[in-house]
């Protein structure tokens, strides 16, 4: 039996007519007669009622239209499940933080050179909650995050492993006075607390800044005005004056020049050094993914 005459069955079941369903086909009126009559034979029942004027289906020819329906939807199930397949050994998928989806990744990528960016790339740019579930249930084969010692990222490192491939740090930063000075400062003796632009709890870099800072919380006076979970929402809420942000040094640095908008609004030692880290299952995975991981491993730490 030929996949072919299901569609045949359906096409005349739809026009009721053998010119009208053979033309829609694509074929001779013969051709397609031959056709159905095949089906009929393999089913050993008639399929079509000849005997009247108007062609109708018959029991049988029914019972197998209902039965083509099915098949050809689940064939046309299982071709698309086939190329996701396909699609997705073909692919590297990354799931990668916003900050660094924005600020790190397609400079990296470009740097890794024409092998890796000739490579067909899907990212999946979310907070690092999510990041970690799209890696725990295998959606993509790689994350890229930032890390620190003090907050561990919630993957079993027993079951991935990990490359550092920079560092970064996150530096408190606020917006300029009319005279180029930080509109906020950490200091000691204030007043009154700070506004301050926080990264929310499920983000990687706000889970970061909690840990690292817990044992100096008490020195900071902070009150939280803003919360994201996008580096780059802080980045435009300092700008404007609203408060205190710690955001990476990479993505502040076009502002922090002496014509930037942006202004230290702390000593060094507010500073949060961390480490831009690219995490893979320890398991054997797709000969692109393989592949692309060796290229990293040959390009030494920026």
């Amino acid at each position: 039996m030929e996949t072919a005459w299901l569609a045949d069955l359906k096409a005349l079941a739809q026009n009721l007519n053998f010119s009208r369903a053979a033309e829609k086909r694509h074929i001779t009126q013969p051709a397609f007669g031959r056709r159905i009559k095949s089906l009929e034979d393999w089913c050993g029942a008639e399929l079509v009622d000849r005997s009247t004027h108007r062609l109708k289906l018959t029991p049988a020819g029914e019972a197998m239209l209902a039965a083509a329906d099915d098949v050809t939807a689940r064939l046309e199930r299982a071709i698309s499940e086939i190329e996701q397949m396909r699609a997705a050994t073909s692919t590297v998928t990354f799931a990668a933080t916003h900050a660094l989806s924005f600020i790190f990744f397609p400079g990296w990528i470009q740097a890794l050179g024409h092998a890796a960016s000739t490579m067909p790339i899907r990212l999946l740019s979310d907070n690092m909650n999510e990041c970690e579930r799209i890696m725990a249930e295998g959606r993509a084969q790689f994350l890229l995050c930032h890390d620190h010692e003090n907050s561990r990222i919630r993957l079993d490192r027993n079951a991935y492993r990990h490359m550092e491939l920079a560092t970064d740090r996150l530096i408190p930063v606020s917006g300029r006075d009319g005279n180029g000075k930080p509109l906020h400062i950490l200091s000691k003796g204030r007043d009154r607390p700070l506004p301050h632009l926080a990264f929310e709890e499920t983000s990687g870099m706000g889970r970061i800044l909690s840990s690292a800072l817990a044992a100096r919380s008490h020195q900071l006076g902070l009150t939280p005005v803003f919360t994201s979970h996008l580096a780059m929402a802080l980045k435009a809420l300092a700008i404007e004056g609203k408060g205190i942000a710690w955001i990476p040094e990479s993505l502040a640095a076009d502002e922090m020049g002496p014509s930037g908008r942006l202004a230290p609004a702390g000593s060094a030692d507010w500073a949060v050094d961390v480490k831009i880290v690219l995490i893979r299952p320890r398991q054997r995975m797709s000969d692109v993914a393989e592949n692309f991981w060796s290229l990293v491993q040959a390009k030494p730490i920026s």
